[in-house]
């Protein structure tokens, strides 16, 4: 399989075709091999519109919605962004290409380690990556000109809104188990928070303090 030939099928197709048009999401979207951040056994698929399983009871999110997010921040450079989730790592990837430095954080160590490793390999040396709660986000490197969050939560937790620099974006999936709606929000310099509804998703649930209590709830 020609995986360049199908990452700009995958870009045309699934992500120029539905309207996105960010020029910088779609050049990190054509550099960056999302065949890397998938199990071997799926490679075959990784460039389908699709969600895939990387284990741990975790996916790979489509790439469509890895694009919605990212041209959702409104990237110009140079930005500080903190990921909630980082899970295979592809979102990361991404966003590591369009921005001066990413914070990213994994409850399973497992899928951290993974990535870590593919960053490596990658020669992405501008990720700070650790093991911990999202939910409560990463107090001693906030403010943050944006933030991404990957996993679906009842409600926004506190700690993101309070750990975004004025006129950032929060970009977060917000609802039910079975249901979410991808939210932005922006912080105001008067303190308040304007919000929009992008479109509705279905994320794996985010689970710590702030989130969901465990798997099975």
């Amino acid at each position: 399989m020609d995986y360049a030939v199908a990452r700009r099928r995958m870009v045309e197709n699934q992500i120029k075709a539905r309207n996105i048009t960010d020029e910088g999401v779609l050049r990190a979207m054509r550099a960056t091999p999302r065949h890397l951040f998938v199990d071997e056994g799926y490679r075959q698929h990784a460039y389908s519109d699709s969600t895939l399983p990387i284990g741990e009871k975790q996916t790979i999110s489509q790439p469509f919605m890895v694009a919605a997010m990212t041209s959702a921040l409104e990237l110009k450079g140079g930005e500080r962004i903190l990921e909630i989730g980082t899970g295979s790592g592809y979102q990361t990837a991404v966003l590591a290409q369009l921005v001066s430095r990413i914070y990213t954080i994994e409850r399973i160590p497992i899928l951290a380690s993974r990535a870590r490793r593919i960053f490596d390999h990658l020669r992405l040396t501008n990720i700070n990556l650790k093991v911990g709660d999202g939910t409560i986000g990463w107090k001693d490197q906030a403010p943050f000109n944006g933030i991404i969050v990957t996993a679906g939560g009842p409600e926004i937790p506190v700690e993101f809104l309070d750990q975004l620099a004025v006129g950032a974006p929060l970009v977060v999936p917000v609802g039910p188990l079975d249901r979410q709606v991808l939210l932005r929000l922006r912080r105001n310099i008067d303190g308040s928070f304007t919000r929009e509804e992008l479109m509705d998703c279905r994320f794996v649930p985010l689970i710590g303090e702030r989130g969901w209590p465990n798997e099975g709830q």
